[in-house]
């Protein structure tokens, strides 16, 4: 999900901190890549139509690996240097979003199995597509296949958004590439929208350098957390009633959490109970992270087994 409404916001008050790019202005670069948003993205997209999915001769799903396979070559040839980080352990923080999520796949479940002893063929497909969940195969798949591709990944400890800042703010990779905004709340110096879109070269690239967004928006980077927080971010409720317009009102006036609870109408605002806000804080300002990653290397692919072994058998569709 991310930070809610974040796009738009910067759209209306930071305008000038999204450049648009072409994918061609990052030959040489090298840029981290949330590994398990773009394994959803071929999930939900590569070769699906209702319940039917991109399968191997054992029945296995592919989807994920043929997406994958596709995104690095076309990266590769773009001169992108990619490097695919993973997600570790989720934090206690996210844990009751996780379950949300959970139940919304559960009562999708439902709906699918409606929809199919109707026959409803729309329904199916947008009933089919909630339900999709990556796990710790396709995690595990892809790792060989990149591997097997000579393409570095990275084992985050917990949040791969977070393990991308990281990097990014150590300057191992030149920008984060993601379709969440959560990526500049964790300090990522430079981030990129639409490089991962599934059109690729079809739509611009958008460019945000956080360094311009704090000085649009007239805040600092503690600000701009709280105001992620305020909005809404995956760690925790935010304050119903107010969004990212209001957020960034309310932290340009009293400039922190605690002073506009403090001065929050209380009758209005109904503040949630136990609101773990400032845990949240740190873990955007001290993730879980590995500091020590060595530099990273891209290495011929085993040929033999990318263009015609075991590769060959786990992506051949029946």
């Amino acid at each position: 999900m991310g930070i809610k409404g974040l796009t738009k916001l910067l759209a209306e008050h930071a305008p000038g901190a999204a450049v648009r790019r072409r994918v061609e202005d990052y030959r040489g670069r090298v840029v981290a890549i949330d590994a398990s948003l773009s394994i959803y993205q071929f999930l939900i997209v590569v070769g699906r139509k209702g319940t039917e999915v991109l399968t191997n001769e054992a029945g296995e799903v592919t989807s994920h690996l043929q997406g994958m396979l596709n995104r690095t070559v076309r990266f590769l040839e773009a001169g992108i240097k990619p490097v695919f980080v993973f997600d570790g352990e989720p934090p206690d923080m996210k844990k009751k979003e996780l379950a949300k999520r959970s139940l919304r796949r559960d009562s999708a479940s439902k709906d699918l199995n409606r929809a199919i002893e109707d026959g409803d063929e729309d329904s199916i497909e947008k009933f089919s597509k909630r339900t999709v969940k990556v796990t710790k195969k396709h995690n595990e798949d892809c790792k060989r296949l990149l591997s097997l591709m000579g393409v570095p990944i990275v084992q985050a400890p917990q949040e791969a958004e977070a393990q991308c800042a990281a990097l990014c703010q150590n300057h191992k990779v030149f920008a984060v590439a993601s379709e969440d905004m959560d990526s500049l709340t964790f300090g990522a110096r430079r981030f990129l929208r639409h490089l991962t879109d599934l059109s690729f070269k079809r739509s611009p690239v958008i460019e945000f350098e956080v360094s311009k967004v704090l000085e649009e928006l007239e805040l600092t980077m503690d600000q701009f957390i709280d105001l992620c927080i305020l909005s809404g971010c995956d760690y925790c409720e935010n304050i119903r009633g107010i969004g990212g317009q209001r957020a960034l009102k309310l932290i340009r006036e009293h400039g922190c959490i605690e002073e506009v609870v403090h001065n929050l109408n209380q009758k209005r605002y109904s503040v949630p109970e136990d609101w773990p806000y400032q845990e949240v804080r740190i873990l955007f300002k001290e993730p879980n992270v590995c500091s020590d990653i060595p530099d990273f290397l891209w290495t011929p692919p085993d040929e033999e087994v990318v263009l015609g072994g075991s590769l060959y058998h786990m992506l051949s569709v029946v």
